[in-house]
């Protein structure tokens, strides 16, 4: 019997975990070396186990104890440099703490070590996955100032995008009268900071009624409508546009000393758009309708809107024109035009 208790000693003596064992009033009765190491008693006092353990709250430790359910804990040691991280459990050897406590004690500093990098990496993770898709976004967004919705979507999809021919798609060409004199003659930075306020605010016109803008070059502004997606009122959708880029110079004009007069072209047909260029993407608008709305741009007098026939058509009764009569435009011949004057109230 008592070899058999020496090598029972002998085996908790060898645990890497601590072990004790207490009596119902929590005097310790045998601990292992591990145990002692760790729950080192103050050699100046007598300390039972709960002294020892000192677990974070006592009371409620004790409380469950003597109700017979085993209370879990953990605490923090310090040993020489390093920092232990304990987990300890303490329950009765019986159905409760009359018959004694049984404690053990294990190290998991380890394990806390690597929920604790593991924690991090998911957090670091988590934190690039957000500046990704910020960055994301960003590229997004800058993406879909130079090319439609649908032809962005198309090349993130599938790398590339396939040219499209419309059959009938409606392009709007801007320009304002003397702005090569007004760019020699005054201080640049103002000019262009005028300049970039009367687009923006053509943007929102164009977004406004569903439209594209194409592109700027210098003191050009294109802007399609019917294209890439096609919608059946493009014509109107851009007069529209066309109106209201008219109405806001004029009220500009009204609040400015600088006077900007704009010229405006607006040709339906044919368009080509596509994708152009392999390190910077362009996307841009080819063919008749393109081609036309620029001739009817520099044909258009200071503030006017000039449309060919096929617009005037699709337009309809919704909207006042003046016809201009037959004029031979360049590589077109013969060409009908008419004024687009004002969009009819809605009765």
């Amino acid at each position: 019997m008592t070899a058999s208790i020496d090598v029972t000693r002998a085996a908790l003596q060898a645990l890497d975990c601590a072990v004790a064992c207490a009596g119902p009033d929590g005097a310790i009765l045998f601990e292992n070396s591990r145990f002692f190491e760790w729950f080192a008693p103050d050699p100046a006092a007598e300390c039972d186990v709960w002294t020892r353990l000192a677990p974070p709250h006592p009371e409620r430790a004790r409380e469950r104890v003597a109700q017979g359910r085993a209370y879990t804990f953990e605490v923090e040691r310090q040993k020489s440099v390093r920092t232990l991280c304990l987990s300890v459990s303490v329950r009765p050897l019986g159905e409760d703490a009359g018959a004694g406590l049984l404690v053990q004690a294990f190290d998991v500093s380890k394990t806390k070590e690597a929920e604790y990098m593991l924690d991090s990496y998911s957090k670091m993770a988590e934190r690039n996955a957000k500046d990704l898709q910020r960055e994301k976004e960003r590229v997004e967004k800058l993406l879909l100032n130079i090319m439609p919705r649908t032809v962005y979507e198309e090349l993130r999809d599938y790398g590339t995008t396939t040219p499209q021919r419309f059959e009938s798609g409606s392009v709007l060409m801007l320009d304002f009268v003397g702005f090569t004199d007004m760019a020699i003659s005054r201080d640049p930075g103002a000019l262009i900071s005028e300049l970039n306020d009367i687009f923006s605010a053509f943007d929102r016109i164009v977004e406004l009624f569903g439209c594209e803008r194409i592109k700027t070059i210098g003191d050009a502004y294109v802007a399609v409508s019917g294209l890439p997606e096609y919608t059946p009122d493009h014509a109107a959708n851009i007069a529209k546009v066309a109106l209201r880029m008219r109405r806001y110079i004029d009220r500009r004009n009204s609040a400015h000393t600088t006077q900007w007069l704009c010229r405006i072209g607006i040709a339906t047909g044919p368009v080509i758009g596509s994708m152009v260029g392999i390190q910077k993407y362009v996307y841009d608008i080819f063919g008749p309708a393109p081609n036309l709305a620029a001739r009817l741009e520099a044909l258009s007098g200071p503030m006017q809107i000039t449309v060919n026939r096929e617009t005037a058509d699709a337009l309809g009764s919704d909207f006042v024109l003046s016809p201009q009569g037959p004029v031979t435009v360049k590589g077109f011949g013969e060409v009908e035009l008419f004024s687009l004057d004002a969009e009819r109230a809605v009765r």
